[in-house]
């Protein structure tokens, strides 16, 4: 039986770090991708998957990326799942450069690994596509305007994309998280202050963790191939919306 093989970008942490650790313990060839070399060689010393440096915002960096890991055998997989949020402004106050980065990555970085390896999918003949989206990709939320607007683009590219390869041997899954809590993710949104990014999870009882989402996208990978997860949305019991979270004031 063929091994299989994914391509894992956002590796360095978080979400993207945990789909790594759990491909490889399903028998999966992983290459984990990410900017941060000495964090991908620590996970990769740690799981046996391979590494390729590559900032997804570079078109070059991209094709030396694809050469790189298609040199080294095909590909049935891909988890686009490098992506960020910057700020939490109003509308009214946004920052115009970080609506950009946060498009940049979250959805022309998308695109950017999604066609340079789609031709290796199609040619696998039983190809993945996870896109990582958000549930701020189907419902909006006051103060995350650019995150919201960047990731209905990331949703788009999934809904899109599965029309366009109907008859290709080529499954497109969405996974829409709702609130996880990870090392880094809220932290770099709110400008690094750690006080600001626990009050987002404060009285929170049991957010998503990384490990509960790279358990979703690895159930959806390791259905049979003509069993597609178009959207799977997936939440914590405590959030019923973006707007309505239950809090515990004695947590």
């Amino acid at each position: 039986m063929e091994t299989l093989r994914a391509v894992v970008t956002g590796a360095s942490s978080g979400i993207g770090a945990a789909t790594v650790r759990q491909l490889r313990e399903q028998g999966w060839d992983v290459v984990a991708v990410a900017r941060r070399e000495e964090r991908l060689r620590a996970l990769c010393e740690e799981t046996g998957a391979s590494y390729v440096v590559a900032d997804l915002t570079d078109d070059a960096a991209v094709a030396a990326l694809t050469a790189e890991v298609l040199d080294g055998g095909p590909v049935h997989s891909l988890v686009a799942n490098a992506g960020a949020a910057y700020g939490t402004d109003t509308v009214a106050e946004a920052s115009v450069d970080g609506w950009r980065d946060m498009f940049e990555v979250n959805v022309l970085g998308v695109l950017r690994v999604v066609k340079a390896f789609l031709p290796a999918l199609i040619e696998s003949g039983r190809g993945d596509i996870v896109v990582m989206s958000s549930t701020a990709g189907h419902q909006a939320y006051e103060g995350g305007g650019g995150y919201v607007a960047a990731k209905h683009g990331t949703h788009s590219i999934a809904a899109t994309l599965r029309l366009e390869l109907a008859g290709e041997p080529v499954r497109v899954i969405e996974i829409a998280p709702g609130m996880v809590a990870t090392e880094e993710f809220t932290l770099k949104r709110v400008g690094g202050s750690q006080d600001r990014a626990d009050k987002v999870y404060e009285g929170v009882e049991n957010p998503l963790t990384a490990a509960d989402v790279a358990d979703a996208v690895v159930y959806s990978l390791t259905r049979p191939h003509h069993f597609n997860v178009d959207l799977m949305v997936i939440r914590p019991i405590a959030q019923a919306a973006q707007h309505k979270v239950a809090r515990n004031q004695g947590l």
